[in-house]
C-alpha cells in the first residue's frame, strides 16, 4: 500500500516547496467556487449553454498575451516577486467579481470581464509558479511533486464544484465569491514565504523577442511539443463542462447540484490518481502513457454523451437513474487526465532549461488553461446546435481520432523515455 500511495519526498526534503504547497491547497477550493460560481451565474442570467461557453472565449485572449508575455517576465525576474504580484491581482478581482453579485448588477458582460482580467492574472502566476518547482525539488522528484500538486487540483475540483451548487442556492453569488476572497490569502503568504529566485544564467529583457526565443526552442523540440499539441485534442474536442449546467436542468435532473456533483466527479478521478500515484515515478515510456491516457479521456466523454442519449430528457422531480452511470464515466476521466497531466508537466520540465522554463511554462499555461477555454466554445457550440449528448458522443470521438492523427505523425513521442530525456 506504501508503495501505491503518493509520494510525500518533496515535501519532506523542501520547507519551500511544502509551503508553497499548503497555501495553494488552501486557496484551490475557493478558487474552483468561483470558476464553477461564474458558470452557474451566467447560466442563469441567460438559460444558455452558448454563454457559458462564452466564458471561455472572454478569458481566452488575455490568457494568451498574459502567458505568452508572462513567461518571459518570469525569466527575466525574480520568480517569487512575479508570483507574489501577480497573486495580489487575482485577490483583488476576485473582490470585484463578488461586489458585483452582491450589488446584484445581474449583468453578464461584467462577468466576462472579470473572467478576462482573472484569466490575465492567472496567466502570469502560474508560469511562475510552475517555474519555481523546480528549482525547490531534484530532478529525479519531479513526478512526485507534480503528482502532489494534481491532489492539491483534484481536492479543490472535487471540493469546490459540490460546495458552489450548495453555496449558490443557500447563500447567493455574492457570498459564495467571498469565500475565495477569504482563502486566496493563504496563497499570498505561501507566495510571500518563498526564497528570492533571480534569473540563472545570462539575464535578458522580457519582450516579444524573448517570447520569439521560447518559441523557436519549441519548434526544434517535438517531444516537447507534443505534450501541448495532444492536450489540445483532449481539451478542445472533449471538454464537457459548459454542458453540464443543462446536462443538471435537462437531462439528468438536479440543476445547479447535479451540475457541482458532475465537475467535482472529474475532480474526484483526478485526486484519486493523484492519491495512489506512488507507482508514476517508475513509469519510463511516458510519451506513451500520455496517449493511453488521453485515448481514455476521449472514450470516458464519448460514453458519457451515449449514457445520455439513452437517459433521454429527464421528466419529474429528483435526478435521472442513470447519474451513477456519468458520475462513474466523469470519475474515470478525471484519472486518466491527472495521470496525463503528471507525465506532461514531467516531460516539459526534465526537457527544458532553467533559463526557458518561465516562456516554456507560459506557453504550457496559454495551453493547459486556454485549450479547456477552446472546449467549453465547441461544447457551447454544438450542444446548442446538436444537444447536450450529441455534443459529448462527437467530441469525445474526434479527440481519440485527432490524437492518434498526431502519434502517427509524430511516432518519437511514443518512445519517450524519462531515463535520457529527449527534447
Amino acid at each position: 500500500m506504501r508503495k501505491l500511495l503518493a509520494d510525500i519526498s518533496p515535501l519532506r526534503e523542501s520547507p519551500a516547496y511544502r509551503r508553497l504547497w499548503t497555501g495553494v491547497a488552501l486557496s484551490s477550493v475557493g478558487s474552483q467556487l468561483t470558476l464553477v460560481a461564474m458558470s452557474l451565474q451566467v447560466y442563469s442570467l441567460t438559460q444558455s449553454t452558448f454563454a457559458v461557453g462564452l466564458l471561455g472565449i472572454f478569458s481566452l485572449v488575455p490568457l494568451i498575451i498574459a502567458g505568452l508575455y508572462g513567461g518571459s517576465i518570469v525569466d527575466a525576474h525574480d520568480r517569487r516577486r512575479v508570483a507574489l504580484i501577480s497573486s495580489v491581482a487575482m485577490w483583488l478581482i476576485t473582490i470585484g467579481v463578488a461586489a458585483q453579485a452582491l450589488l446584484q448588477l445581474g449583468q453578464p458582460w461584467i462577468l466576462y470581464v472579470f473572467a478576462g482580467l482573472q484569466s490575465a492574472a492567472m496567466g502570469i502566476n502560474q508560469s511562475a509558479r510552475s517555474a519555481i518547482i523546480p528549482r525547490l525539488v531534484r530532478p529525479e522528484l519531479l513526478p512526485a511533486a507534480n503528482a502532489l500538486n494534481m491532489i492539491v487540483f483534484g481536492v479543490g475540483m472535487s471540493i469546490g464544484p459540490l460546495l458552489a451548487g450548495f453555496l449558490v442556492s443557500s447563500i447567493g453569488y455574492g457570498w459564495t465569491y467571498l469565500i475565495d476572497v477569504l482563502t486566496f490569502t493563504a496563497s499570498l503568504w505561501a507566495v510571500f514565504s518563498l526564497p528570492k529566485m533571480p534569473p540563472e544564467g545570462e539575464p535578458h529583457k522580457a519582450g516579444l523577442r524573448s517570447v520569439f526565443e521560447g518559441f523557436r526552442f519549441l519548434a526544434l523540440r517535438p517531444n516537447i511539443r507534443m505534450t501541448f499539441l495532444v492536450d489540445l485534442c483532449a481539451m478542445i474536442f472533449a471538454m464537457p463542462r459548459a454542458l453540464f449546467p443543462a446536462i443538471g436542468a435537462v437531462w439528468l435532473g438536479g440543476g445547479d447540484a447535479t451540475a457541482g456533483l458532475l465537475l467535482a466527479a472529474v475532480a474526484i478521478g483526478s485526486l484519486l490518481a493523484a492519491l495512489f500515484s506512488g507507482p508514476l515515478g517508475k513509469v519510463r515510456k511516458q510519451g506513451l502513457a500520455v496517449g493511453i491516457c488521453i485515448t481514455i479521456w476521449g472514450g470516458s466523454i464519448a460514453a458519457l454523451g451515449l449514457v445520455l442519449l439513452l437517459a433521454g430528457k429527464h421528466q419529474g422531480d429528483g435526478n435521472s437513474p442513470w447519474l451513477v452511470a456519468a458520475v462513474a464515466l466523469l470519475i474515470i476521466s478525471g484519472i486518466a487526465d491527472s495521470i496525463s497531466g503528471v507525465f506532461r508537466s514531467t516531460i516539459l520540465q526534465s526537457a527544458t532549461p532553467d533559463h526557458l522554463r518561465g516562456r516554456l511554462q507560459g506557453i504550457f499555461v496559454v495551453v493547459v488553461a486556454g485549450g479547456p477555454r477552446l472546449g467549453d466554445l465547441f461544447a457551447g457550440s454544438s450542444g446548442q446546435l446538436l444537444g447536450e449528448a450529441m455534443a459529448a458522443l462527437i467530441g469525445g470521438l474526434l479527440c481519440i481520432a485527432a490524437l492518434w492523427l498526431l502519434l502517427r505523425l509524430q511516432p518519437r513521442f511514443l518512445r519517450y523515455d524519462a531515463r535520457s530525456p529527449e527534447p
